[in-house]
């Protein structure tokens, strides 16, 4: 059997971007990726860098501008694409075995969307696709019999975990190869699902008035290196409502059997409890390589001696909590706009990301974020499962960020 395979990154130059070339490096012979395109936002320069070292004839940029300033240095044989065109070129250029979407933003939506319709799978990392779009692309992925590959490494989590538990999980059920033609549900099996989250940089002050709260202090996570937006939606705990919405569709379970739990230390990423009481979790160091290289290699597990090994001998304690609802509103409004479903998480999505925006420029305090997300939510249009298309979710996402900025 083949284990080699040709793929796609988009969002190369970002931190999960560069950790995937990271792991092309540093992959056996017998298990090799060949990466035949790279696309990036506007970093034009690494991206050439980039498409230098690893032999890649195919680049996008989302930005003309940068574009251009690519096409005036970029070798002759380097073909630059640009725009969401662009993107949606290289996600289904010919050979192309498996994308690996970090994007950021609802910009993510259209590659995944045309990769799935040319029956590619997708190793995805974007929260935004299935936040904003999770029951159109699922019944796409089921139409088209595509895999969905999570990126993060709580879901990660999960999903290793449901693989070891003898079932398959919604998300690669599409691999007859692997799973046979009519592989067993895992759902049957399941009591809940547990997300872990770090609590970010306010979950354990005991006196927080969010009102006062800077960027600055935002902006600095205990335990993970992100990007500014992402970050801030850890300080929320946003992030993790997005990634309860995820799960929602990544494994087809009720938001009623997902929890979180807060593990400031972010050992175990993630954990599932089974009918019988049983629980499976995850856990390693934290270090975003590991569930990259598993979505970029499965279904296999394969050796890498670059990546860090967790001694639990040198781990004094693991601590648990609860979640603070009431500090964390934004947790309980992710709950509430993926229950009342349609196109009411697109909404609340579009919205956090103007509000976080507005946050991070200095423009409004923490607390407006929260406020602003609400009053979109009540402004959301309520569709039935007929009602959701590509179409319907980009006009609401549109709407919502207007709606959200004349608020401010």
């Amino acid at each position: 059997m083949n284990n080699n395979r040709k793929i796609v990154i988009l969002g190369s130059t970002g931190s999960i971007g560069e950790n995937a070339l990271r792991i092309v490096q540093t992959l056996p012979q017998e298990h090799r990726q060949e990466v035949i395109a790279l696309a990036a936002h506007s970093n034009y320069k690494r991206l050439l860098a980039q498409a230098a070292e690893f032999n890649v004839k195919h680049i996008a940029l989302m930005t003309h501008d940068a574009a251009e300033a690519a096409r005036a240095i970029a070798p002759k044989d380097v073909c630059v694409h640009e725009g969401v065109e662009g993107m949606c070129t290289l996600a289904t250029l010919e050979g192309n075995e498996r994308l690996i979407c970090a994007i950021v933003g609802m910009a993510a939506l259209p590659p995944v969307v045309a990769a799935i319709n040319a029956g590619i799978d997708v190793a995805i990392a974007t929260k935004e696709v299935l936040v904003a779009a999770g029951q159109f692309v699922c019944r796409l992925c089921e139409e088209k019999k595509v895999n969905l590959y999570p990126i993060d490494s709580e879901h990660s989590a999960i999903f290793q975990a449901l693989q070891d538990s003898g079932a398959t999980p919604w998300c690669t059920r599409n691999n007859p190869e692997f799973m046979g033609a009519n592989p067993p549900s895992v759902k049957p099996t399941i009591e809940r699902l547990i997300l872990t989250a770090s609590g970010g940089p306010f979950a354990f002050l005991p006196e927080v008035d969010f009102s006062k709260i800077t960027v600055e202090q935002a902006l600095k996570h205990p335990r993970w290196s992100m990007g500014p937006k992402v970050t801030i939606d850890s300080s929320t705990m946003m992030n993790k409502g997005l990634e309860l919405i995820e799960a929602r569709w990544l494994f087809d379970i009720p938001m009623s059997q997902i929890d979180v739990l807060v593990h400031p230390e972010s050992i175990v990423h993630s954990l599932v409890e089974f009918k019988d009481s049983a629980q499976l979790a995850q856990l390693g160091v934290p270090d975003m390589r590991v569930p990259i290289q598993y979505a970029m290699t499965w279904p296999y597990r394969v050796s890498n001696q670059t990546l860090p090994r967790l001694k639990l001998e040198q781990q004094e304690t693991l601590h648990f909590y609860q979640p603070n609802y009431e500090r964390f509103p934004c947790l309980r409004l992710a709950r509430e706009a993926c229950e009342i479903g349609g196109l009411t998480p697109c909404v609340m999505n579009a919205a956090n990301e103007v509000a976080v925006e507005q946050f991070i420029k200095g423009n409004i305090p923490m607390p407006r974020i929260w406020e602003l997300i609400s009053n979109a939510m009540a402004s959301a249009p309520l569709l039935g499962d007929d009602g959701i298309t590509l179409d319907a979710i980009f006009d609401a996402d549109k709407e919502a960020r207007i709606y959200t900025k004349e608020s401010i």
